[in-house]
Order: C-alpha cells, then sequence, then structure tokens
C-alpha cells in the first residue's frame, strides 16, 4: 500500500511501454475472469461458495446461508439418556431424543399392586406434560402380554412404554424394586430415584415444568 502513494520516478505519466504492458496484462485478467463467469453452472466443480467472513463484491449475494442462519450445533446427550429400547408396541424408542428437557423414568411390573395405584396418576399427567417433561414407562419383571394388558387396562398408551423383559435398563439404572421413578433434570443429572406417591410426582413435575 505504502508504494500506490510514492510518485513514479518518471514524475507523473508512465512511458508508452510500460502502459502498453499494463494494458496487456489487464487484458489477461479480464479473459480469466470471463472463464470463470462462462463456467457450467451444471458442473458442481464450477459452483463458487463465499466463505463465511469474506467480502463479497459490491451487489453481489453471497452463496450459501449467512451466519445467522447457520444451524446450531447439536447438544450433548448426558450419559442418563444414551440408550435405546423398543416400546411394547414395537416402535424403536432413543432417549437421546429428549435431550435438553427433564425426564421421568418409570419402572414398574404388570402384577405389582403399588404400580397399578401409580398408574391413573401416570396416565393423568404423561399427555399433559408430552413435551416438556415426558415420562416414560420400563415395563419389567413380567410377560410381554401382561405388560400390554396393563398398559391398555390404565390408559398409558399416550406415553411411551418400553418393553424391558430382559432387565437391561433395570440393570443400567441399578433399579432393585417396583414401583420407581427416577428423574433426570435438563441437563441430564438424575436428582431422584426411589418411590414417590401420586402427589409427589405431580408436585415434581409441575415443578420441572415451570
Amino acid at each position: 500500500m505504502r508504494s500506490s502513494y510514492r510518485r513514479n520516478r518518471w514524475g507523473g505519466r508512465p512511458p508508452a511501454r510500460l502502459a502498453a504492458v499494463t494494458l496487456a496484462l489487464a487484458g489477461t485478467l479480464l479473459a480469466g475472469t470471463a472463464c470463470a463467469v462462462d463456467a457450467d453452472p451444471a458442473d458442481p466443480s464450477a459452483e463458487v461458495v463465499v466463505p463465511t467472513g469474506s467480502a463479497s463484491p459490491a451487489g453481489a449475494t453471497p452463496a450459501g446461508p449467512t451466519p445467522s442462519a447457520a444451524a446450531s450445533p447439536p447438544a450433548r446427550v448426558p450419559d442418563t439418556l444414551r440408550f435405546t429400547a423398543r416400546t411394547l408396541d414395537g416402535t424403536q424408542f432413543s432417549a437421546a431424543d429428549l435431550t435438553g428437557k427433564p425426564v421421568v423414568l418409570w419402572f414398574w411390573a404388570p402384577w405389582c399392586a403399588t404400580c397399578a395405584s401409580q398408574a391413573w396418576t401416570v396416565a393423568e399427567l404423561a399427555p399433559k406434560y408430552r413435551d416438556t417433561v415426558p415420562i416414560v414407562g420400563v415395563a419389567g419383571l413380567g410377560e410381554q402380554k401382561a405388560m400390554k394388558d396393563f398398559v391398555r387396562e390404565f390408559d398409558l398408551a399416550g406415553t411411551p412404554q418400553l418393553d424391558d423383559r430382559a432387565g437391561a435398563l433395570w440393570r443400567r439404572f441399578e433399579v432393585v424394586e417396583q414401583s420407581t421413578f427416577l428423574i433426570v433434570d435438563r441437563d441430564g443429572k438424575l436428582i431422584h430415584q426411589g418411590f414417590l406417591d401420586g402427589e409427589d410426582l405431580s408436585r415434581r413435575v409441575a415443578a420441572l415444568a415451570g
């Protein structure tokens, strides 16, 4: 940049020969530009991408999304939600999809009288808080038919009920009795594991939703 402000050694206009060389170089550059503009737009290698943060020519529209439209990085899945399973109706379930939300896991067995007494509360709360505090049942210690009958009897079909006949999730979370509730906060931290009656469950879910 400094040399652009320095007076040339000819004291004014450059000699004719230098001017001719300058014009020739300018012509070469223009010819190269014309080749780039005439490239086949159907050829992917001819696509022009303006890197984020670089300046665009005056009046030109940058290619691709603007920085404000760029996608946010995905949220980190906490260890507590790093599991998959199948529901009692055969649907694939991924706990990672619940990342960023408080989650209640309810471990129940189809022959458990205490679970039956809590089922009505779960059936009432689950649809109401489906989008804010998902409640997910984890059925174990029984036959699949008995589990499905339990879900149908207590109207639990409106919330995911996982088929854990093999006990994989019960062992993973070290659940040793039913009925047990695990509550995971929105950061993936386990904040409760154990028994909850209907009143306590309703109060805790409402607080997490607020």
